[in-house]
């Protein structure tokens, strides 16, 4: 994790002392994703998709899974570490044996009855156990994004991720130019789209298309919603696009956005934009003799 994005992170703790606990937790995945390692289990030979198929669709992953399992303990004992009833709970999923690779792949592809299913029979509270189980899938979707960021096709004009099918977690508007990207807050991937647009349902018409403007703050921070299907997305005036890492920072920093949107009846999908349907596999932990000349 760079000094700029840790800084960040103090900025964020000083301002909104009450989530301290959760920092914590969002540390771990930022310190997580910057490891190279993640790198080595991105799948090779996957040719970039035609139409509206995200890159990850339908892929073989292999993964250590001793590596995996310390890197979910980790992440779970942290969290269950913040002083709530709710995330107490997770002390339970750290202790009792389960399918780490099952539980892998319901949170990358964004399985919320499969990671509820998998919360009651650990035991542990299924709202607390989702919100930490979907960001240890975040270090595996970095690295896949840093491998294939220069292979998306310019041409995607779908309004979930390119490289994993999530919905946007908000939109930059970028320069002078004023050039609009989505951001993916899974993998940090962009995407850009040249047209205001709703992502969830492909509206254009401006007169269904509506900006709310927040009281302070002027107008770099906004909501933008579809009156047809009732989604959001928010958008940041910015000159240039945020670093990968920090894109889970902004969008945790402008919570009051989405808080603003939720009260005026507005909401994100709860299902992904487009399902993975991945299959994963354990990949044997490489082992080395020692010859002797």
């Amino acid at each position: 994790m760079t000094a700029s994005i840790d800084s960040d992170l103090q900025e964020l703790g000083r301002q909104r002392p009450e989530w301290e606990p959760w920092l914590a937790v969002i540390q771990e995945v930022l310190s997580e994703t910057a490891d190279a390692q993640w790198d080595g289990f991105v799948p090779a030979g996957i040719e970039a998709r035609e139409g509206k198929v995200p890159r990850l669709v339908g892929a073989t992953i292999a993964l250590e899974a001793d590596s995996l399992r310390r890197w979910t303990e980790r992440l779970l004992r942290t969290a269950s570490r913040s002083g709530t009833a709710k995330m107490a709970t997770l002390k339970r999923a750290i202790q009792a044996p389960s399918d780490i690779l099952a539980l892998f792949k319901a949170s990358l592809c964004q399985d919320g009855d499969r990671l509820n299913e998998i919360a009651v029979a650990l035991g542990t509270d299924p709202e607390a156990f989702q919100a930490v189980a979907a960001l240890a899938p975040v270090p595996f979707l970095h690295g896949c994004n840093r491998r294939w960021t220069h292979a998306i096709a310019q041409s995607w004009a779908e309004g979930y991720c390119p490289v994993c099918g999530a919905w946007p977690a908000f939109a930059e508007v970028r320069g002078i130019e004023r050039n609009r990207y989505f951001r993916c807050g899974r993998c940090a991937g962009e995407w850009q789209l040249y047209c205001l647009i709703c992502p969830y349902c492909g509206m254009t018409d401006h007169n269904e298309l509506v900006t709310m403007v927040p009281e302070q703050g002027g107008t770099s921070r906004v909501i933008e919603a579809c009156k047809r299907c009732l989604g959001y997305v928010k958008s940041f005036t910015t000159l240039q696009g945020s670093p990968a890492a920090k894109v889970i920072l902004d969008d945790l920093a402008s919570v009051d956005l989405d808080v603003a949107a939720l009260d005026h009846g507005y909401r994100r999908p709860q299902a992904p934009g487009y399902s993975l349907d991945v299959t994963l596999v354990d990949k044997p932990i490489e082992k080395f003799s020692l010859w002797r000349g």
